[in-house]
């Protein structure tokens, strides 16, 4: 369990002002199959994850305990770098014609490579006892943010007050990633 909660509260709180969301939002609507775009949201989440699990569960025998927590403070710090930059909306998606399941399954797969949520798995099944912990938490916390945008749509998602949360996420993130990394550099 020491991966499990903390994957989902710290993906649950990046997801909700995340780009991917708002993008299953917008494929929700122009289908009108909100749980199978949800499905294949969560899909191309889930295999984002177990990538990351996988690669933080083949480095974490090779970092010590301060090293595990300095990588927790990266993702912390990329996670307040990537919520205090613009929000740029996410590619429509228009001109793909797959479908309700492939387009949002291969335009969330692509759209979330790389992203926070996938360092936050990464940091987590390297710093935990078990990584696939870590990789269901983070596709749990993405199933409910997903979830909530499949089914009010793109114009109720965007009238959330998305840019202010982003603003206090990203101090928050930023707060807690300096003072695991001045923990982890053994500065306080």
């Amino acid at each position: 369990m020491d991966s499990l909660v903390p994957a989902f509260i710290a993906v649950l709180l990046t997801q909700a002002g995340d780009r991917s969301p708002w993008l299953v939002a917008i494929l929700s609507d122009r289908y009108d199959r909100p749980l199978t775009v949800l499905f294949a949201a969560v899909l191309a989440h889930a295999a984002g994850n177990a990538v990351a699990a996988t690669g933080g569960m083949l480095i974490a025998p090779m970092l010590t305990p301060n090293a595990r927590q300095l990588m927790l403070a990266l993702a912390l710090g990329f996670a307040a770098m990537g919520a205090l930059w613009r929000l740029k909306p996410p590619e429509r998606l228009d001109g793909w014609k797959l479908g309700a399941f492939l387009t949002p399954l291969l335009g969330v797969f692509i759209l979330a490579a790389g992203d926070t949520t996938q360092f936050f798995t990464f940091a987590f099944a390297a710093h935990g006892p078990s990584p696939v912990l870590a990789a269901v938490g983070a596709t749990a916390a993405v199933a409910v943010v997903n979830f909530v945008a499949a089914l009010i749509g793109e114009s109720a998602w965007r009238k959330l007050p998305i840019r202010a949360y982003r603003i206090g996420f990203g101090l928050l993130c930023l707060a807690f990633g300096l003072v695991f990394a001045a923990d982890a550099l053994r500065l306080i």
